[in-house]
């Protein structure tokens, strides 16, 4: 239902521009280094251990330890791929990050990052547990918990859209790991239901939230410039590039909008007009999953910049007020308006239980 805008932690229109100082006679300058991709790892002399340049540590043959299966999964990095650990047996999910990918120092401090941040949010019911990180001399891999029910995405296509109590329960879920994010320092920056996995193929299955790629740490009011995120979900702030985790509820706000109507808050108007020709929700999967329009991409941002939602159409009318009143205190445009997770889940709790 989006796709991701950007990687890169700065554009190169973001840096000011400075001037020379004047001297009466220029120096000679040498000519600039050209920009290279990180060197690869040294070979190891006898005895020596060979050292991973992405993750810093030893480097291991991940498949001495689990045996690779069939593909989940594919990302612009990385595929994902189920394993079998050799010695008991279990199952698990493999991202593997080829590190010939890894081309400047912002991805490869990307996949770091990334590492990190599972470490440090390990133990919460949803999210995704990296169980260990290998690198060897060509790629990067992280054996995640095998999450088989499932896209939340894939769910929202199947079923058109949820009833009112099916949304409550997994925005509980969703808020709750933003909540936990923000409290630890940790910014998700590209929430969007891809990244929201089902542990398992049951209705009641736990939903776990996956893939930090675009994770940040952050201190309480730390503001951000670089534009990353997702074209659907972004938040107005970041387009205007100055924002903070508030960008975080806006995501969640959206993904609610769309698991309660089956469409999302913000389109394109050309768009529009293809898509009334087709099964609306066939339209957004051909759209996310096949084809991709950057022409379609600017449209999407101009319409979330204006900030109209439309809360008249069906199936809205038939929706509980307590439900709608919620979607638009989680897409205020002023981020400071903005509900935070903490007031969702406290102050806010009789309006789930509405939806419900």
């Amino acid at each position: 239902m989006g796709n991701r805008t950007s990687r890169h932690r700065r554009a190169a229109a973001d840096q000011p521009a400075t001037a020379p100082p004047p001297t009466a006679q220029p120096k000679p300058q040498p000519p600039p280094k050209p920009q290279t991709a990180p060197a690869p790892a040294p070979t190891p002399e006898a005895g020596q251990v060979a050292m991973g340049r992405v993750l810093g540590r030893p480097m291991e043959d991940v498949r001495a330890t689990y045996t690779f299966g069939r593909e989940l999964g594919r990302g612009q990095f990385g595929v994902t791929y189920l394993v079998t650990h050799k010695a008991t047996g279990q199952r698990f999910a493999c991202k593997s990050i080829a590190t010939r990918k890894l081309v400047h120092r912002d991805d490869i401090e990307d996949v770091q990052r990334e590492v990190q941040i599972m470490h440090h949010l390990t133990g919460h019911r949803n999210i995704v547990e990296l169980r260990g990180a290998y690198e060897d001399r060509h790629s990067v891999n992280l054996i995640m918990e095998l999450c088989e029910g499932g896209e939340l995405f894939d769910r929202i296509i199947a079923r058109g859209h949820y009833s009112e109590r099916a949304a409550a329960l997994l925005c509980r879920e969703m808020v709750s790991v933003v909540h936990s994010c923000h409290s630890m320092g940790v910014f998700h920056r590209d929430l969007k239901p891809e990244n929201f996995l089902f542990l398992n193929n049951k209705e009641d299955s736990p939903l776990k939230a996956t893939d930090f790629g675009l994770s940040v740490f952050f201190k309480h009011g730390e503001q951000f410039k670089d534009l990353v995120g997702s074209a659907y979900y972004v938040a107005p702030e970041v387009l205007k590039r100055h924002y903070g985790a508030e960008a975080d509820i806006w995501s969640a706000g959206i993904i609610l909008y769309i698991l309660l109507s089956g469409v999302p808050p913000f389109w394109a108007g050309d768009v529009c007009q293809f898509a009334s020709q087709l099964d609306f929700l066939l339209f957004i999967y051909l759209l996310t999953r096949m084809f991709y329009f950057p022409d379609n991409e600017d449209g999407i941002f101009e319409a979330v910049l204006l900030g109209h939602i439309d809360f008249s159409s069906d199936p809205w009318p038939s929706i509980s007020n307590g439900a709608k009143d919620l979607v638009k205190k989680m897409l205020r445009q002023d981020p400071k308006e903005r509900l935070t997770a903490a007031e969702i889940l406290s102050n806010y709790s009789n309006a789930l239980s509405v939806i419900m």
